[in-house]
């Protein structure tokens, strides 16, 4: 694939930026017994605040349509005293249909151990698109690897979710159908705290064909996680139903959609004591992430509904106690470029064939990186040789993803620098742990 047509994916993706919708000067506040009337009538533009308090009734969003100027706004009056919406028998407490351009923000949502979904695109919805999900925190859904924190069950594109917490769900947020007919494209998922899940912290399924919708994007589009927090430190299923922190499944082989691509940077990858911390296949780019396992492998492409099929991985940097890379099927065919990292695993696998990274042994980690043995919160993987590697290797990274030429810490990237970190002397802006990233 030309760097070219890599730049038009990112022409498609441009519009991410103005997510960030004007709103309204006005805005009423409703509370527990007042919010759903108020919701049936919602039009574009509308905001409703939910003021302190517990509420029973759910959120249910449907049909509710903003526009791109105009949309939609759930959100706490006051985010530090945050609505809380208890789960009920029989409903999803979010529940999605037909709605579009619509913003929920700032709620507690509390399963109370019920076997329902926090938040849920439902199956029989014709489409959701152009929905964010910002600042909630959602808990007590971890009866059952089953049960989502944040899933779509129908066709969604344009969703931005955003600086979420969830806390020992059976799934942090589970995109798409497990039979790949509920594409989830164009979105950006964003500097959220996904941890302890019984299963994926994040998984985004594979799909096989593009809804025939005036209203989905046409031409490739992208869809990009980065500074997110990933971690299965404890609470994790073992055995057959184990899963990785972050699976992406494949785009669509041909058509609408086979163009597709994920950025993924920026992020923190915590401990897996069963499974890879990642596993992707498709087109995907993968860069400036931290990778540590102390129990076993870091990531996996491999097959796994389809094949993958473009694969960038670059300045990422990897402690695992098993594989750092591990490239499964036929690498030759879709490694498009495997440079700038720095490894340092038990098993090397077939990275280690690579040329321009820097692979050692795991036991040898705290030899060249400061702190890599340390838990979340003391942990520091900038390298202790940054000077002196310098120039070692000239590479630069691809210009054709977005940002980067940018560190873990947002910090340019130096002219052959390895690994997730800039040599520039200065600080690390944010020490790696279990919550969000700022």
């Amino acid at each position: 694939m030309s760097v070219a047509a890599i730049k038009r994916w990112l022409c498609c993706c441009a519009g991410f930026s103005l997510w960030i919708f004007p709103l309204p000067l006005h805005a009423a506040v409703f509370g527990p017994q007042s919010y759903l009337s108020a919701l049936a009538k919602a039009k574009p533009g509308t905001v409703i605040q939910l003021g302190p308090g517990t509420y029973h009734g759910g959120l249910p969003i449907i049909g509710l349509k903003g526009t791109p100027d105009r949309p939609i706004v759930i959100e706490a009056t006051d985010p530090a005293r945050p609505p809380r919406f208890l789960a009920h028998p029989g409903r999803h407490t979010v529940s999605i249909v037909d709605a579009s351009y619509v913003r929920i923000r700032n709620l507690v949502l509390d399963g109370q151990g019920l076997p329902v979904d926090a938040v849920r695109a439902e199956k029989h919805s014709r489409h959701a698109h152009h929905i964010t999900l910002e600042g909630l925190h959602i808990i007590g859904h971890g009866i059952d690897q089953g049960i989502v924190g944040i899933a779509t069950r129908c066709p969604a594109w344009g969703w931005v979710i955003r600086r979420n917490v969830i806390a020992r769900a059976g799934t942090g947020m589970y995109l798409g159908n497990s039979d790949g007919s509920a594409p989830f494209f164009a979105g950006i998922i964003e500097h959220n705290l996904i941890y302890d899940t019984l299963g994926y912290n994040l998984q985004i399924k594979h799909q096989h064909t593009r809804p025939v919708d005036l209203e989905a994007p046409s031409g490739p589009q992208m869809t990009i996680i980065r500074h997110n927090v990933f971690s299965k430190f404890g609470n994790g299923t073992n055995g057959r139903n184990a899963r990785p922190n972050l699976l992406v499944g494949h785009f669509p082989g041909e058509g609408s959609g086979a163009d597709d691509h994920y950025a993924i940077y920026g992020n923190f990858f915590y401990a897996n004591p069963a499974e890879a911390l990642f596993q992707g296949e498709g087109n995907v780019a993968l860069y400036a992430n931290l990778f540590v396992n102390p129990y076993g492998d870091a990531v996996h492409i491999q097959p796994h509904n389809d094949v993958p099929r473009n694969i960038w991985l670059f300045n990422n940097t990897v402690v695992a106690k098993g594989a750092g890379i591990e490239l499964r099927g036929a690498a030759g065919d879709y490694l498009r470029l495997l440079r700038g990292n720095i490894l340092f695993s038990s098993e090397y696998g077939v990275s280690e064939l690579h040329a321009g990274n820097l692979v050692g042994a795991f036991t040898r980690a705290g030899e060249n990186l400061i702190d890599p043995f340390a838990s979340p919160g003391r942990l520091d993987l900038k390298p202790k040789f940054v000077r002196a590697s310098k120039g070692w290797t000239v590479f630069a990274a691809p210009a054709a993803f977005p940002q980067a030429d940018l560190d873990f810490d947002g910090r340019t990237f130096q002219q052959g620098d390895m690994g997730a970190y800039s040599s520039a002397d200065s600080p690390r802006a944010w020490s790696p742990r279990i919550a969000p990233k700022p």
